[in-house]
């Protein structure tokens, strides 16, 4: 169609502006510019609202996952940890030492507490103890309302717990928890340690072995509805319980060495003191205890030296008990023998440095059993000098000193022992009596448990065997290095009787038995300076000396009491006491007067007469050898002969044999013993037999 000319079709009444108007207007086509611009803004908008819904949909389902999956399983459900059950500690004969109950703790959800100032008030009052400060922190637990969850008491009593269900607070929940348990309370607290809040084991065994003893911790998923309350369970994890453990402990032992400790402690008006009791053969711990001592059911109410186990963790000067070591490398060296004399006048020595070392008392020349039977200091440098520092050395890291020892305790000290390429003359001599030198208790009982054995050191150990689903796995004695020749142990153990016979610790002696042991004395340091009136006393010692079961060591820390510090005064009388209750209850017979065995009636051939004579009798022998002749020696002496011949000896009267039986030479029958009478009166000898 052809465009037509509005100005050819202007009408009569449009005016000029009109038209103008008219011929001014878009066209039909305009419109869609407008639109177009118009979609383009629309299209721009969406898009962009269109990526920053995309933008945030990928921060919410691929950024943020976690953390939003996170947050609506917390608001869904709810986590209950299920106690893991410790398993339980027994001592060498199955006496229960601990064991895991099931108790429960007051928790609360404090988003749903309404009153937290009430609701605190009433709680206090029901619950056993609770302070203003325990009322404090109620309060800022309850009122925590931007939290879930919070402890408000883990450890309260069941009485507590039903007097808090009672109040029906809403927001107070209860939850299963496990707690340790020890039946004994006092009794090994040391060996055992204790176990925290969180059900971890914190000192002692129980912190060495966690990880076996705990087992593992068991979980319950529940659903809870808006107000936290448990609709249903979605999953569950049941705990395991962990592994127990069978010590070398003997549960009466433990008592008497405590017993016995905490009156010599209390009579002595001591600082503490720490006894161990070992089995020389295998290096079993029978008892270790220590006083000052604590509960472990609340080791929360006792400090630090309460809880401390002296026994690993305390060294100290050995003084004259380490002299065994002194003792040991001059005869293994064979730098000494025991009969070889050393002067010992007039009581002592000046060293270098103007330093003076001094005998209690003075003597003149000593043999050397005699140096260590009366504890010469004098006599023990010498000897020292003899040795050299290189020598002496070799014999301290044997023995196991300045080394940690056992693997059953956690902090145990090496003790500090000097490099020997070091030591001068008057550092020698300070360690051959036993300073300058620091030990733990349980190394020195270690040491003597080596002389006892025949010579072997052997790991002390308090852990007998593992329990596991029922199946016992027991831990293997382990001989860490031989110390010493058996030669040389047992001519130790003659000097260590004597010691006891007639030395310095006479007041240890146990009617009935032959004991080897051994005295020491030594001041303590303090503020650098050896004090006048703190010293730690010490005795150490092994029975039956021929047979050893035990070897006992008692050390006191600065006695004050009314009888004069030293270990034979102090430390030997306590020995004593435990050694002798020991023996009876573990049944060991008497080695000195020994009751006749009880002999059984069999039949046997009828032997004919020996062709050496009429009426001597044929007979089974016990051993090669015939009686000695032990006339004109003293009881302990005689004894000590006629153990070499496996014969026991009945003993009637005091000082010297004057007769005896069987006669001296005649073969030994079995089942025997020896006869022997003593008598105070020198003529009453009838003969002139070996000299002591």
């Amino acid at each position: 169609m052809a465009e037509v000319n509005s100005s050819r079709f202007r009408l009569p009444w449009m005016g000029t502006q009109q038209v103008a108007k008219r011929e001014a207007a878009p066209g039909p086509l305009v419109w869609r510019d407008t639109m177009r611009s118009r979609l383009v803004v629309c299209a721009v908008i969406f898009g962009l609202w269109t990526a920053a819904i995309e933008a945030r949909l990928v921060y919410l389902q691929v950024i943020s996952k976690n953390r939003m999956v996170a947050m609506a399983d917390k608001q869904q459900s709810m986590w209950i940890l299920l106690p893991r059950g410790r398993g339980a500690i027994y001592d060498r004969n199955g006496n229960v030492l601990a064991y895991t109950v099931e108790g429960e703790a007051i928790n609360a959800d404090p988003k749903l507490i309404t009153d937290p100032e009430k609701a605190a008030r009433e709680i206090c009052a029901a619950l056993d103890e609770c302070d203003g400060a325990k009322l404090v922190d109620l309060r800022a637990k309850l009122g925590a309302s931007e939290k879930r969850f919070a402890f408000l008491d883990r450890r309260a009593s069941a009485p507590a717990v039903q007097r808090v269900r009672a109040l029906g607070i809403p927001g107070i929940v209860f939850t299963k928890e496990n707690r340790r348990y020890y039946p004994k309370r006092e009794l090994a607290a040391h060996v055992l340690g204790y176990v925290g809040i969180d059900n971890e084991g914190l000192g002692g065994i129980e912190g060495v072995y966690n990880s076996r003893i705990s087992g593992r911790q068991g979980r319950v998923r529940y659903l809870v509805d808006s107000r936290r309350t448990a609709i249903t369970i979605r999953e569950e994890s049941p705990a395991t319980p962990g592994e127990s453990l069978e010590l070398t402990i003997d549960q009466y032992l433990q008592h008497i060495a405590e017993r016995e400790l905490r009156a010599g402690v209390t009579e002595h008006n001591a600082a503490g003191g720490t006894v161990v009791i070992m089995d020389p053969r295998n290096g079993e711990i029978l008892a270790l205890a220590n006083h000052p001592t604590y509960n472990p059911n609340s080791y929360a109410d006792f400090g630090d030296i309460d809880r401390k186990n002296r026994a690993i963790q305390d060294i100290y000067e050995p003084g004259s008990t380490f002299k065994i070591v002194t003792a040991s490398a001059a005869i293994e060296e064979r730098v000494l023998r025991p009969s070889d004399l050393i002067d010992c006048a007039p009581g002592r020595i000046l060293l270098p440095g103007g330093r003076v070392v001094r005998d209690v008392h003075p003597y003149g020349s000593l043999s050397f059993e005699d140096v260590i039977v009366k504890s010469s200091n004098v006599g023990a440098i010498k000897a020292g000098f003899r040795i050299g520092a290189e020598r002496l050395g070799l014999f301290i890291n044997r023995f196991g000193f300045g080394r940690s020892l056992s693997p059953d305790f956690r902090g145990e000290s090496g003790g500090i022992v000097w490099n020997s390429a070091k030591l001068d003359e008057g550092a020698l001599a300070s360690i051959s009596m036993g300073y300058q030198v620091s030990v733990t208790p349980l190394q020195m009982a270690a040491a003597v448990s080596a002389v006892a054995n025949g010579g072997t050191l052997f790991e002390p150990r308090v852990v007998r065997a593992f329990i596991k689903n029922g199946q016992r796995n027991p831990v293997e004695p382990k001989e860490i290095r031989r110390a010493i020749a058996r030669d040389t142990s047992a001519t130790l153990t003659e000097i260590m009787e004597a010691v006891v016979e007639r030395g310095t610790a006479k007041s240890a002696q146990v009617e009935g038995y032959t004991i080897a042991g051994k005295t020491g004395t030594a001041a303590k340091l303090v503020d650098g300076r050896y004090s006048h009136s703190d010293y730690n006393t010490s005795f150490v010692g092994f029975l039956p000396s021929r047979k050893p079961a035990l070897t006992i060591l008692v050390v006191i820390d600065s006695p004050h009491g009314k009888v004069t510090a030293y270990g034979g005064t102090v430390a030997a009388p306590i020995f004593q006491r435990i050694a002798e209750a020991s023996l009876r209850h573990l049944g060991i017979g008497p080695t000195i007067n020994p009751a006749p065995a009880v002999m059984a009636a069999t039949e046997r051939p009828v032997q004919p007469l020996s062709a050496a004579g009429a009426g001597a009798i044929e007979t089974v022998s016990l051993g090669e050898g015939y009686m000695p002749d032990v006339r004109g020696l003293s009881a302990r002496s005689a004894i000590r002969r006629l153990l070499k011949q496996h014969l026991n000896a009945r003993i009637a009267g005091d000082g010297l044999v004057v007769e005896q039986s069987p006669e001296p030479g005649t073969p030994l029958v079995p089942g025997e013993d020896a006869i022997l009478k003593l008598s105070r009166r020198a003529s009453a000898v009838s003969t002139g037999g070996a000299q002591q």
